[in-house]
C-alpha cells in the first residue's frame, strides 16, 4: 500500500492489526487529539470498545517552549523530564507555574471534547493508545508515561504509520507496539496520507458522541444476549 486515503481509512486498516482485542470488556481505546480521534474511532467501532480522548500538554521551559520539562495528561497526571530539570536547575516554582497554566488549557479541552461525561477508568484495563502516526514520538511517549501512573493492565501503542526507529524505541516503554506501516525513508506522517486536513474540535466532539452512543447500544445488545443465554 502506498498511502492511506485519510484517517478513517487508516483506522480501518489499523483495526485489522488489532483484531485480537475485539469484543472484550477489558479493552479501552484512547485517542490523542485531534488527529488520532478519527483513526481511533474506526478502531473502537471495529473492536466494539469504548473510545475516550487522552489529552497531553507539554510543559515547555519559559523562553524556550520547544524544550519539554515534562508533560501533564488527562487524569491529573504529571511527568517530569528529570534530565532537563536537573541540568538546567529549573526551580520547582517555575514548573508549578507552567503546569498550572497548561492544566487550565487541558481542562478546557477536556470540557470541550467530553462535555459533562465522566472520564472512563483506565485502571486494570487493556488500553490501546492511538494517534494518526509517529515521527519523533514525543507526545505519545508523554502519554504512555502518564498513562502508566493510572495503573492499566496493559498499554498498547498503535498507529497506522510510523518511523521504524521510533517504533523500536517504544518496545521498551510499553507492553505492545503495533505500527501497521513503517515506510523508509519516513520523513513525516502527513506524507503517507492522500488527505491530511487538520481535524477540527467539532469533528472530535461528534466522533466521541457517536462512539459513546454506538458502544452503549452494543453493550445493551451483549447484555440482552447474555441474559438470554442464562
Amino acid at each position: 500500500m502506498d498511502r492511506f486515503e485519510d484517517r478513517r481509512h487508516a483506522g480501518q486498516y489499523l483495526a485489522r492489526e488489532l483484531a485480537q482485542y475485539a469484543d472484550r470488556n477489558d479493552v479501552l481505546v484512547l485517542a490523542l487529539p485531534r488527529g488520532g480521534v478519527p483513526v481511533a474511532y474506526e478502531v473502537a467501532r471495529a473492536l466494539h470498545a469504548p473510545l475516550e480522548v487522552f489529552i497531553v500538554r507539554k510543559l515547555g521551559l519559559p523562553g524556550h517552549e520547544e524544550l519539554a520539562m515534562g508533560a501533564i495528561a488527562s487524569g491529573g497526571v504529571r511527568v517530569l523530564n528529570g534530565d532537563v530539570v536537573e541540568e538546567l536547575r529549573v526551580p520547582p516554582k517555575i514548573i508549578e507555574q507552567v503546569a498550572q497554566r497548561e492544566a487550565i488549557e487541558l481542562k478546557r479541552r477536556e470540557k470541550l471534547y467530553r462535555g459533562d461525561r465522566a472520564p472512563l477508568t483506565v485502571a486494570d484495563k487493556i488500553v490501546i493508545l492511538i494517534d494518526d502516526g509517529l515521527a519523533t514520538g514525543s507526545t505519545m511517549r508523554a502519554a504512555a508515561e502518564a498513562l502508566r501512573k493510572q495503573h492499566p493492565a496493559k498499554i498498547v501503542v498503535a498507529v497506522p504509520v510510523a518511523a521504524a526507529s521510533t517504533c523500536e524505541q517504544f518496545e521498551s516503554l510499553v507492553d505492545e507496539v503495533i505500527c501497521a506501516v513503517t515506510p523508509e525513508p519516513f520523513h513525516a506522517v502527513g506524507l503517507w496520507y492522500e488527505h491530511f486536513d487538520q481535524t477540527s474540535d467539532e469533528e472530535v466532539r461528534e466522533l466521541l458522541t457517536r462512539a459513546g452512543n454506538v458502544h452503549g447500544e452494543n453493550s445493551e445488545v451483549h447484555h440482552v444476549q447474555h441474559n438470554r443465554s442464562r
